[in-house]
């Protein structure tokens, strides 16, 4: 048996709720200019499948009913592969469709591949993970991996790197080991457990904003988005105040939304929530797995603190979260026996993700 991490178990409880749905996919999607060679680049695929348990995993649930991973052997995992043809101004349609398409994880394994073709030399290339088997930070080694997948079946040929120390599967059993049974205060997980009751003890909820509706009965993911840019300048000033507190530029930024929250009507205990890459041991690092965890700032504007008060106040609760970070949020709120909702999520209302622009991609022939 091969239990679920928590943050496993969570999804797989959301899934059964609500069913296959796309809340949860994590669309990658990649303009390749130059002749792709489309038999590459569908070997390394396989290939990067077959290095990573993960993306040949199934969730199933045993007499029972508790679900369990079932990572299915190399030759039994038959990732979808797609190349299709599609005329340019129909692309963005075609990627739409592809992308909000849900995963049904007993059956079907968690990464689609497709891949548009606009012309002989001109392709729309994308992934469709579920949330379930990856995470932001799997994208970097699920791209070098298959990079160089694709530049040695390019040159007909296997590719050769070094086996991976670990699996997902040994994460989900060190996990357990780490937490221990309840009350355990003997486990490794126990300082970290009592600081974050310590830390959330009594933390209001939900979060109180002036809304022109009232919240939903039930919590739903329909929604909007509004993009916009920093000007050059405020992304320089923003650097500058990270550097002279000590601090970083997510922690300013953290430090911001809270003042902002505050001065919306949120109050003086006003909490933010912010994924942590929980990769805490660096054989993970190389993983494609669900390893981000999410951590709770709670901010204290209680005594009209400056702005430089306060990025030393996030700071600090930064650095702390990151030393404790072992908990799983799953686990901390079913710890702390919060009073729950099904109009709100738990503990904090708003999140500020903070994701680094990622470096070039090489592939051979190709302008990625």
């Amino acid at each position: 048996m091969i239990p679920l991490s928590f943050a496993q178990r969570r999804m797989w409880f959301l899934h059964r709720l609500e069913g296959p749905s796309a809340t949860y996919n994590i669309p990658f999607v990649l303009r390749l200019d130059g002749a792709l060679d489309t038999a590459a680049l569908a070997a390394a695929v396989t290939d990067v499948a077959e290095r990573h348990d993960s993306l040949r995993t199934l969730v199933v649930e045993n007499a029972d009913g508790t679900p369990e991973q079932r990572v299915l052997p190399p030759e039994e995992a038959a990732l979808p592969f797609r190349v299709v043809d599609v005329n340019a101004d129909d692309v963005d349609a075609a990627l739409h469709e592809e992308l909000v398409l849900g995963f049904d994880l007993e059956t079907e394994l968690p990464l689609r591949t497709t891949v548009f073709r606009l012309s002989p030399h001109e392709h729309v290339l994308a992934f469709v993970f579920h949330h379930i088997a990856a995470d932001g930070s799997s994208m970097a080694p699920f791209l070098k991996d298959l990079v160089t997948a694709y530049t040695a079946r390019h040159g007909r040929t296997a590719p050769q790197w070094v086996p991976l120390p670990v699996q997902y599967k040994d994460y989900t059993l060190w996990q357990r080991q780490l937490l221990g049974e309840d009350g355990d205060r003997e486990s490794v997980a126990a300082p970290q457990i009592a600081y974050w009751r310590k830390e959330l003890d009594e933390v209001p909820q939900p979060t109180q904003l002036p809304l022109d509706r009232p919240r939903p009965t039930i919590v739903g993911h329909r929604g909007g988005h509004v993009s916009f840019l920093l000007d050059s300048d405020l992304v320089s000033r923003l650097g500058k105040v990270a550097a002279d507190r000590g601090a970083t530029a997510p922690m300013v930024a953290q430090a911001a939304l809270a003042v902002l929250l505050n001065k919306l009507g949120a109050g003086e205990d006003v909490t933010i929530g912010s994924p942590i890459a929980g990769r805490t041991d660096e054989a993970l690092n190389d993983l494609v797995g669900f390893f981000v965890n999410t951590w709770v700032l709670r901010a204290d504007l209680s005594k009209n603190p400056t702005f430089g008060d306060m990025v030393e106040q996030v700071r600090d609760k930064a650095l702390a979260a990151y030393d404790n970070q072992d908990v799983p949020f799953e686990r901390l709120v079913e710890l702390l026996n919060l009073e729950r909702s099904t109009s709100y999520p738990p503990l904090f209302q708003t999140m500020l993700a903070w994701q680094f622009v990622w470096p070039d991609i090489e592939m051979p022939g190709l302008e990625v």
